[in-house]
């Protein structure tokens, strides 16, 4: 069990909370009803779960249907960074045997492919500002180790706000450089931040290797982690295709719309950044990196024989019937919101997974995912009756990935933040550059009139209309 950094109890005994609770209930749900009543698009889906048109942008196109006569067509995903399919973008650097995170970073911010000069000096740029600021490793990290790195991350993103001396400055200029250097520091942090957890909650040894410079983003986080710093060409080219990857996905995912909304009030950078943080971190965005995982390593415990059609198909259908796994009827690494033939970044992290896994020990999980994949619409259609188009996203593949690669599921969220803080910081200086207002979209109130009580006649069990009366058909 992870116990807390220092042995803080809270005055709230449990018997109290549960009385809080209780109280909390009566006075917070809404009626499923009233969302239809007054067409609230809930988690700003249209009825047809495409998501609410918010705003425009020039940095990223996810593509998984199109709609004819007002009906969905599926068609096989595309990613596409500034007009640029990811794919052409993977294949020219593979072509080239170069690493490609450094020249998306660039691709998303500025719009355009760098030039060989332009890109040799922007790495270099990343690589100056990789170094976090004196002391700030041991006061904001090894003084307070985190049981969840994410945590960690948006705390000590937050925290370079003090390091900064123009922190405020929403200039383009000044937000242009604190993005490149939070490009730069997020890996380390990130690093390190493991470190210090695998001291305090695993007590191993902690290794804090010294930067080199002429590191790309993925070899430098393969150097950090491993104790003895070695890894391949190979393997490096591998993680810095996820960081290409995840580097971006448009503006309406949950992080990078975060990301906006807070760069619309006015706010700092580290305040904007840190928010996309908290957001990716949760099981329904990028946590479910983590979900996926989870309910593999569960099959395996469960299913005699991991690649055993039938018995993978008896799990999944359990699955959806909430009686396996987190019993939240939910298969991870199946579905999106956008995708419907395919998720392009699952279709090439399982090509490189395929590839890797090959007369390994990871060949059957690799199969046995595979059989997930190919057994969920099947089975989704006949439990749930429904006809909805169901892929593999990229979190399917990306664990099995990192496995081979030898990082810890620890680090499986922290890596996907790590690579899209390139997108969030490009879509916070479109928003400070094309934005121009506040995001605000409305809520309608539904709360119950009611009338003050002076205290000393108040009682637990206040009289309330049982049915709410919108105010204007009062009379």
């Amino acid at each position: 069990m992870v116990m807390p950094v220092a042995n803080y109890i809270s005055p709230l005994s449990n018997d109290s909370l549960s009385s809080l609770c209780k109280e909390l209930g009566k006075n917070n749900s809404i009626n499923p009803a009233d969302f239809e009543r007054y067409s609230v698009k809930r988690g700003l889906r249209n009825p047809d779960g495409t998501g609410v048109m918010a705003g425009l942008t020039r940095i990223c196109n996810v593509q998984g249907y199109y709609v004819s006569d007002g009906e969905r067509v599926p068609v096989p995903g595309r990613l596409i960074y500034r007009g640029i399919d990811l794919l052409d973008l993977v294949h020219g650097c593979e072509a080239e045997g170069r690493f490609g995170y450094e020249e998306v970073a660039w691709l998303l911010l500025f719009g355009t492919l760098p030039t060989q000069a332009q890109l040799s000096a922007f790495t270099q740029a990343l690589a100056q500002c990789r170094e976090l600021p004196e002391d700030f490793i041991e006061d904001m990290i090894m003084k307070a180790p985190s049981p969840d790195i994410m945590n960690k991350l948006a705390r000590s993103v937050l925290a370079l706000y003090s390091y900064d001396e123009q922190p405020d400055d929403t200039s383009i200029e000044n937000v242009l450089r604190q993005s490149i250097q939070l490009i730069a520091q997020l890996p380390t942090i990130m690093t390190y931040a493991y470190q210090v957890k695998r001291r305090h909650y695993y007590h191993k040894s902690m290794y804090l290797h010294p930067i080199r410079k002429e590191h790309s983003t993925a070899q430098f986080i393969l150097h950090s982690i491993r104790s003895d710093r070695q890894f391949t060409d190979e393997e490096a080219k591998l993680l810095d295709l996820c960081l290409m990857l995840h580097a971006e996905h448009g503006g309406g995912n949950n992080s990078t719309f975060s990301t906006r909304v807070l760069t619309s009030s006015g706010t700092d950078t580290y305040s904007a950044i840190s928010a996309g943080i908290g957001s990716l971190k949760g099981p329904r965005h990028g946590g479910a990196n983590i979900k996926v995982t989870e309910m593999l390593d569960c099959m395996e415990r469960e299913v005699a024989d991991i690649t055993d059609e039938g018995q993978v198909a008896d799990f999944l259908t359990r699955i959806i019937r909430k009686e396996a796994g987190d019993h939240s009827g939910l298969i991870y690494g199946m579905g999106h919101a956008v995708y419907t033939l395919s998720d392009p970044r699952a279709v090439m992290l399982k090509e490189q997974a395929r590839k890797f896994a090959a007369g390994t020990e990871f060949e059957a999980k690799f199969h046995s995912i595979e059989l997930v994949e190919r057994l969920t619409p099947e089975i989704f259609a006949r439990e749930k009756g429904d006809k909805k188009r169901v892929c593999a996203n990229v979190d399917l593949y990306s664990g099995l990935v990192y496995r081979m690669l030898g990082i810890p599921v620890d680090l499986f969220t922290p890596l996907f933040a790590v690579a899209r803080v390139a997108g969030w910081s490009a879509h916070r200086l479109e928003e400070l550059i094309s934005g121009g207002r506040i995001i605000r979209p409305a809520y309608k109130s539904v709360s119950l009139p009611g009338v003050y009580v002076p205290i000393a006649q108040r009682t637990e069990a206040q009289p309330r209309p049982s049915v709410y009366v919108p105010s204007e058909e009062r009379i």
